[in-house]
């Protein structure tokens, strides 16, 4: 009873809590400046979607719609056509990133590593159609990132 009367009068909880502050005070800081700074990413990183070309500058969706069929949350519209020389070609490729969970299966469905995530985090939209990717937008999307998914796909073929 007297030690609780002397813990409360000498505001013991306090001086303890201050001790804890003054300890973490003056130690090194671990805060990640983010705009200027950043932090390091996993080659497997999921981020924004991008549509892939082969070398000579040809898609590669085959029109196959395992990606669509595989995604568990709907986000995916493919519609397709066929060409002169009958091999099927995506005349439509939609993803819906308000719906997209980043979940990665559409990546791993795709027979000729297509459609792959990259690591990109940082995009917004400041309305619903902003965040609705066309097929034009990732193709784009694959063409500017092209060097950085190749060498991601091959630090990752080493690891299998």
């Amino acid at each position: 009873m007297i030690k609780n009367f002397f813990k409360t009068f000498l505001l013991y909880e306090l001086v303890k809590g201050m001790a804890l502050t003054g300890r973490y005070f003056f130690a090194r800081k671990i805060t990640v400046q983010f705009p200027e700074e950043k932090t390091p990413q996993s080659f497997r990183f999921r981020g924004l979607h991008a549509q892939r070309r082969y070398a000579n500058g040809e898609e590669r969706c085959i029109g196959c719609k395992l990606c669509e069929a595989v995604c568990p949350a709907l986000a995916i519209n493919i519609e397709i056509a066929e060409r002169e020389d009958g091999t099927r070609r995506t005349t439509r490729y939609d993803i819906d990133l308000l719906k997209c969970i980043f979940c990665g299966f559409c990546e791993e469905s795709c027979p000729v590593d297509a459609i792959v995530e990259t690591r990109v985090l940082e995009y917004h939209g400041e309305k619903r159609s902003d965040l609705y990717y066309t097929k034009t937008m990732l193709l784009a999307m694959g063409d500017k990132h092209e060097a950085q998914i190749a060498k991601d796909r091959a630090a990752d073929a080493k690891y299998r």
